[in-house]
């Protein structure tokens, strides 16, 4: 879903178990370290949108 929305380049799942994720193209490469740590990412992500809205509501 970040990815289809445009919030996360690329998420792949290692044999391992491990996640490998990029922000944008010429970011580097983050390794996560399981299910938790993608649901953690996703959770910065919402917050970074959030913090960036203009509180004008």
């Amino acid at each position: 879903m970040l990815i289809r929305h445009q919030l996360l380049h690329a998420a792949v799942l290692a044999p391992n178990g491990q996640w490998l994720t990029q922000d944008r193209p010429e970011s580097p490469v983050r390794v996560l370290d399981g299910p938790a740590a993608l649901v953690e990412l996703a959770a910065e992500v919402q917050h970074r949108i959030r913090t960036k809205r203009n509180p004008t509501r």
